[in-house]
């Protein structure tokens, strides 16, 4: 059985502090439809830092 990938896409959240880490997940679109922006720890340069969803 197929999953219902129009509902609950993976997304890229991309580090702001352009260190290139990403952190993989999935998004619920229909309580998101925008872009997504979580603050997450960023390994590179050991803080937290704001992440934004790529398309």
């Amino acid at each position: 059985m197929a999953r219902n990938t129009d509902v609950r896409p993976v997304i890229k959240l991309r580090s702001t502090a352009d260190t290139g880490y990403t952190y993989v997940t999935r998004k619920n679109r229909r309580n998101d439809p925008d872009r997504l922006c979580l603050r997450k720890f960023d390994p590179v340069i050991r803080r937290h830092v704001e992440f934004r969803e790529e398309r």
